[in-house]
């Protein structure tokens, strides 16, 4: 996988400190790596995504039923417009939390246990998460728990932010796009850890290094492809990961194109999960090189910067045609306005 390297998890407990120097690399110089030999099998994997697809096969109006809430929840189409792009990205997807999930559940009429089933799932992933996270705490010289007890809500409590994502990019076939509309135009996440499955061949995922401090923009100059396996997952640091560590951990600028060349036009699919601070939590690294900041402030400074749209405004967009929404350029962004002038 050139540009992002692949760490195996076997023999966890014997190699912790080898996969600790490697997980430390990876984060520090690319911000992204492949987990392989990992924890959740992979028929476990291939439900998950046999859950998506019986979702996004449903008529627009069923998943209407549980629209984006404003609290990165529920399901939106072609309302998420990057900074980077102008353009909305060519998909749809379906945000859930382990909270504040009261009426976006999808009923068992339209998808038999939907709930349990991607709760399962979602448990699978925060698990493994903080095996990991749990590394990166080690590795920088900071109590285990730090980024863990910072994501993972205590029994009881319900502040967790932490989001699985199910994503359906369009087909492309026999469609025509403009010089900048991609599946999911330039960005950074903005969590502690991503970890993203995908299914064998439905590439298109590009990472670019090189961003130095949280809120740049800068990028380096080289796209590097990442490679699409249903074995491995692709994790990358988030920006809270970044500025928890004082910028020592890099969350890196990447995006998905449309196909090229022989790739094929039809549908791709991912899934994502997200771990995120906790509501209350205070993110500051020990250097304090930022100033304090909670959870809840971040996820809301980050959703306005990023235009994920509120519910007012996935609401008014499903009132427009897909298609127009999904063709228009909503804004020229700044890096682009000398190009296009």
């Amino acid at each position: 996988m050139p540009g992002v390297p692949t760490i195996s998890l076997h023999d966890f407990d014997a190699r912790r400190g080898e996969i600790i120097h490697q997980l430390m690399d990876a984060a520090t110089n690319v911000g992204f790596f492949a987990l392989s030999n990992h924890s959740i099998p992979l028929s476990d994997v291939q439900s998950a995504f046999s859950l998506s697809r019986e979702f996004f096969a449903l008529e627009d109006e069923a998943k209407a039923k549980t629209p984006l809430n404003g609290k990165n929840a529920g399901w939106e189409k072609n309302t998420q417009v990057r900074p980077s792009t102008g353009t909305a990205d060519q998909k749809e997807s379906m945000q859930l939390q382990f909270s504040r999930m009261e009426g976006l559940w999808p009923s068992d009429e339209d998808v038999p246990e939907f709930r349990s089933r991607a709760e399962k799932f979602m448990g699978q992933i925060q698990a493994l998460s903080v095996k990991v996270m749990e590394c990166f705490a080690e590795g920088l010289g900071l109590p285990l728990d730090t980024f863990t007890t910072g994501t993972v809500s205590p029994p009881g409590l319900s502040d967790s932010q932490s989001t699985f994502r199910l994503l359906h990019y369009h087909s492309t076939e026999n469609k025509v796009f403009g010089p900048n509309f991609w599946r999911a135009g330039a960005h950074a996440d903005f969590d502690v850890l991503t970890m993203l499955f995908q299914r064998d061949g439905e590439g298109g995922l590009e990472v670019c290094p090189g961003r130095k401090v949280v809120g740049d923009f800068g990028m380096g100059t080289e796209w590097f492809p990442v490679e699409a396996r249903m074995d491995q997952i692709v994790c990358n640091i988030g920006d809270q990961l970044m500025r928890w560590s004082d910028d020592r951990l890099k969350s890196t600028y990447h995006r998905v194109r449309l196909p090229e060349g022989s790739e094929s036009r039809g549908p791709r699919y991912s899934i994502a999960f997200f771990n995120q601070a906790r509501t209350d939590v205070v993110i500051q690294g020990p250097q304090k090189k930022y100033p304090p900041v909670t959870g809840g402030e971040f996820i809301a400074q980050a959703l306005a910067r990023n235009r994920m749209q509120s519910a007012e405004i996935a609401q008014a967009a499903a009132k427009l045609d897909a298609d127009r929404v999904a063709s228009e350029v909503h804004f020229v962004p700044t890096h682009l306005q000398a190009v296009t002038a």
